[in-house]
């Protein structure tokens, strides 16, 4: 079914104002990024995303979370992304949960996030373009664990984690699914090096570089040689958590763009009521919701373990990443002038979907990847 249960729509009601008033643009990104803040987002929302029961959102009731699913989780991603409040929601409390789940791992980090006093963030790429496969970085055995060395880029929020799951290779060689290994690397540990870089949207990621850093056993996160398979849920999790964002962001932009047809007047009409800026509207809309209904339809196949979700997955998020730049594209043209100022926050979205549709695979990798998974 392509509808929400009450339960989801009471969620949705919770969150929609909340995000609107303490995730506000104003009062969160534009504060954090005005005064050069190192994490780009707020301890304090955090905490607070916590007290209403967010940051545990998939962890399971057993183990002090609200044990929701994926579908949930989108519903909170799409406000998010509507209101571009900066978070370590996505990677933290998506991708690296499911990452995490069943592991001995979990119970290490899980309170933390539950409290909303941990932030996790993902290790995986390591070259200009997002391919899991392609990890080369090494971990060889050393007395009771093992040494990394190598380096990773775009580890988005890898300077403010408390632990960064590092997709490393203990076999094999890149290329190779087989023979990688997910490890948890706690903060400060020797032979660490970040390089915290400012990206377009004012969010921070790290280049990390792994000088033989040293790990025990105990920090392996499933089996070893098998990390494919908590990378590959922790993937699917942040790639269908990123295509609700992304409409969120569409979603946002498009109502900031309707509100300005109707006020802005030119030849002393108002500009909505020229049928060509009507029809881009509408075009607009219709795109929107076609992304809204795909990346739903993904985050139910999720929660019920259906084998298409795959598919439907990366479908989602190249259609999201789509339309957000479409709906972004079309709101600066149709704000005029006033679009390419910084005063003006619809410029903010576009940096952000900029951002945000590279995340886990940009829509040319995920295309080429609906074509992969659909035989061709």
């Amino acid at each position: 079914m392509m509808t929400l249960t009450d339960d989801q729509r009471m969620l949705a009601d919770t969150v929609a104002p909340f995000m609107a008033d303490e995730g506000a643009i104003k009062k969160q990104l534009r504060h954090w990024r005005d005064i050069g803040c190192k994490d780009g987002f707020g301890h304090g929302l955090w905490k607070q995303f916590a007290e209403l029961g967010l940051t545990g959102i998939l962890i399971p009731e057993a183990q002090g979370g609200a044990g929701l699913g994926q579908v949930e989780a989108g519903l909170v991603l799409e406000e998010i992304g509507r209101n571009l409040t900066p978070s370590p929601f996505l990677t933290t409390s998506i991708a690296a949960v499911r990452a995490l789940e069943g592991s001995a791992q979990a119970e290490r980090w899980f309170p933390g996030i539950v409290a909303g006093e941990t932030v996790a963030a993902l290790a995986i790429d390591e070259g200009r373009h997002h391919d899991p496969a392609a990890i080369s970085l090494e971990a060889k055995r050393s007395g009771n664990g093992f040494s990394l060395s190598g380096a990773k880029q775009f580890v988005v929020q890898g300077a403010s984690a408390d632990v960064i799951l590092v997709a490393a290779r203990t076999a094999g060689s890149a290329g190779e699914t087989q023979g990688l290994t997910l490890f948890a690397v706690e903060r400060g540990v020797k032979g660490l090096a970040l390089d915290n870089v400012a990206l377009a949207d004012a969010s921070k990621a790290a280049r990390i570089a792994f000088d033989n850093v040293e790990v025990d056993a105990d920090s392996v996160v499933g089996e070893v040689g098998g990390g494919w398979a908590s990378l590959s849920r922790a993937l699917n999790a942040g790639r269908a958590g990123a295509a609700s964002e992304l409409v969120g962001v569409a979603a946002g932009a498009s109502e900031m763009t309707f509100e300005y047809l109707k006020q802005r007047k030119q030849f002393g009409k108002v500009i909505g009521e020229y049928q060509v800026l009507q029809h881009r509207a509408a075009h607009l809309y219709g795109e929107i919701e076609i992304a809204r209904a795909v990346a739903l339809k993904a985050a139910q196949l999720l929660d019920t373990g259906d084998p298409r979700a795959e598919l439907l997955v990366s479908a989602a998020k190249a259609k999201a990443a789509k339309s957000a730049a479409l709906a972004v594209q079309e709101g600066v043209q149709m704000h005029g002038g006033i679009g390419m100022t910084d005063e003006h926050d619809i410029g903010l979205y576009m940096k952000r979907e900029a951002v945000l549709s590279e995340l886990f695979g940009g829509p040319r990798y995920h295309a080429n990847r609906v074509a992969e998974l659909s035989g061709y």
